[in-house]
């Protein structure tokens, strides 16, 4: 009798253990529904960053910030308005819907009257003295297919809302270098589809930051991210994006988002 308690026992662990694995999507479905995510055809908003570092000095820095689909490949352009020692620096990325293809980025510095390429090499320096990689800044709340491999490891709540948990590791070390870190995992709102929390490892596997998004609400009828907080453990430098201003509906003219307007300004 026992015996057969015993066997009982382990068949529903392994039941419920099996219900569970079930249950729980791939990682690879989660990055889809994250991509197929409406964001509207084009966006413009206000960005202010402020960044802080470990003593606590803080600066802020204002721009303009515009997004656009042009059929499945995603421009975007920033612009900085303050202070006067940066204004007129601006940014300018194509986001390629082919995998195979390096996606475009350039920077353009008023001091050097330069448009500069930032080469896919560059992709995971810091962008600006902020704490978010020109590749996070490229990509903000959508996944990289191609970068990484991914698995989906439990289930969580960020800031009371419900996630999966999604590990993400670097598909081969030429990559990993490329982006800056090794893996990172990921915690995705399984309601609205938006990852609430990522937390990256560095080339040792080191923790390296953390990066939230907060203040998340509907403006248009589109899920919309009002905040991104990001703190390196390395560094002890902390930044915060805050969006204001956000629109969907004015469009915007294809001509912001070439180097031309990047060296004119808006």
């Amino acid at each position: 009798m026992k015996k057969l308690i015993l066997n009982s026992s382990l068949f529903l662990v392994f039941f419920s253990s099996s219900i569970l694995a079930i249950e729980l999507p791939s990682g690879d479905e989660i990055a889809l529904k994250i991509n197929a995510r409406d964001e509207g055809i084009a966006v413009s908003r206000h960005l202010k960053m402020q960044m802080t570092d470990r003593h606590g000095k803080v600066r802020v820095r204002e721009t303009r910030a515009f997004r656009k689909y042009f059929g499945d490949e995603k421009r975007t352009a920033i612009f900085y308005l303050k202070p006067k020692n940066i204004k007129d620096t601006a940014f300018l990325t194509y986001d390629y819907a082919d995998k195979e293809k390096d996606d475009d980025q350039w920077l353009y510095l008023p001091a050097m009257r330069k448009v500069r390429r930032i080469s896919a090499s560059d992709r995971g320096d810091y962008f600006l003295g902020t704490d978010l990689s020109y590749e996070d800044i490229k990509l903000e709340t959508r996944i990289s297919i191609k970068d990484y491999t991914r698995k989906t490891i439990a289930e969580s709540e960020v800031d009371g809302f419900h996630c999966y948990v999604v590990a993400e590791t670097t598909v081969d070390n030429e990559t990993a270098e490329e982006l800056g870190h090794l893996r990172r995992e990921s915690c995705v709102d399984d309601n609205i589809w938006i990852v609430r929390k990522s937390q990256f490892w560095d080339l040792q596997d080191n923790l390296l930051k953390t990066t939230y998004f907060r203040d998340i609400s509907k403006v248009q009828g589109i899920w919309t991210a009002h905040t991104i907080d990001v703190e390196n453990h390395k560094t002890g430098h902390h930044t915060k994006f805050t969006f204001s201003d956000v629109d969907y509906s004015k469009g915007v003219k294809d001509s912001v988002f070439t180097k031309n307007v990047l060296k004119r300004g808006l």
